[in-house]
């Protein structure tokens, strides 16, 4: 039984995510292909052109969107998930990240331990390894944020942690969702390393238990909490068909045009993390002007360089400075436009990338 291509876009960075100290490593960054296909027996959309040896998850990996009031809002949202659902369990968080989330489980009394090789802090109830069975860790209740669209054979790597947790227990699981994707033409937003896309119907077929499902972060990630212990009942289900939008890549020529025809006489992005990288390479590859530089919040990103083209992350107070009044700031996401107003001022022309396409 084939698969069903849907979308293919070649010579992506493998990680969009990870910083670079000079423009010229940015630029040679490794290179990876995306093709998307539905696999028909589970209904996962994945990249069949995938090659985990490529992508290595450690310190140079900065993706921590904490720095932001807006994404704290939303941590906060899902802990009052996870405490309504988890009470007072021990928690194992895998792929804590930089433990942001974890830390925040912890001032709620809860006894929450982490793994993930990204991790750059000293506590000792963090192991800074991909998790494996092998590591004996184990918790009443499973959290996995953002790691399954990451993760080869979603599937399996979920039974490997309901097997380490002797079968038992509660997950909650939140990934970026397809269907927004699909909804927003997010171009933008197909990344190589995230080697999985999901709908909210693929975890009814992971899972013969949910407890709880939904959509958070203005719908761009969907999130399900379900019972370990029912993993696979329904992968047999009937998954259903999916296309991408036959004019899914239509906004880059938006994008450009709107550049092209701006009175300002600059233009820059706000936002240096996956989407900006890829909003960045799309016109670069065109030949269009591409933005200046990037401005970022995050301490990591500024004094780096975005993978693929080069362009300098500046912070807000060196890179604002730079602008005039009637300059253009393309908003990467649009959960941060008010916050970026607030913080840089109405004298600019803002612009978001992500709003729902006509």
């Amino acid at each position: 039984m084939s698969d069903n291509i849907l979308l293919q876009v070649d010579d992506l960075p493998v990680q969009q995510n990870r910083v670079y100290s000079t423009a010229q490593e940015a630029l040679d960054c490794p290179k990876g292909n995306v093709l998307l296909v539905q696999d028909k027996g589970t209904g996962i959309v994945h990249n069949s052109a995938f090659s985990p040896d490529l992508v290595i998850y450690d310190q140079n990996y900065q993706n921590e969107q904490g720095c932001s009031r807006i994404f704290q809002q939303h941590l906060y949202e899902v802990a009052r998930i996870v405490q309504r659902h988890f009470g007072k369990k021990s928690i194992l968080e895998v792929g804590c990240g930089k433990g942001t989330f974890l830390e925040i489980l912890r001032s709620m009394g809860f006894k929450a331990v982490g793994v993930d090789p990204a991790y750059e802090g000293e506590e000792a109830y963090v192991i800074k390894e991909s998790f494996s069975p092998s590591l004996g860790m184990t918790g009443e209740a499973i959290i996995l944020r953002h790691v399954l669209e990451h993760v080869p054979n979603p599937l399996c790597f979920l039974e490997s942690i309901a097997a380490a947790n002797d079968g038992k227990g509660l997950i909650y699981i939140e990934v970026p969702c397809l269907d927004w994707i699909c909804d927003h033409r997010a171009w933008f937003d197909i990344f190589y390393e995230h080697v999985n896309y999901f709908r909210l119907s693929d975890f009814s077929r992971m899972f013969g238990r949910i407890i709880e499902s939904g959509w958070c972060f203005g719908g761009q990630y969907l999130y399900v909490v379900a019972d370990l212990s029912s993993i696979g009942l329904n992968s047999e289900g009937k998954a259903g068909d999916l296309s991408f939008p036959d004019d899914f890549f239509s906004s880059i020529d938006l994008a450009i045009d709107e550049i092209q025809h701006a009175k300002s006489k600059r233009h820059i992005v706000w936002g240096a993390a996956s989407k900006g990288v890829i909003f960045v390479l799309h016109f670069f590859r065109r030949g269009a002007v591409i933005p200046e530089f990037a401005i970022d919040i995050s301490p990591a990103k500024q004094g780096k360089f975005m993978p693929a083209t080069g362009l300098p992350v500046l912070a807000p107070e060196n890179g604002l400075p730079r602008l005039s009044a009637g300059d253009s700031i393309f908003v990467m996401n649009s959960n941060y436009l008010e916050e970026i107003r607030l913080q840089a001022g109405s004298m600019f022309i803002y612009h978001t990338v992500d709003q729902k396409s006509a």
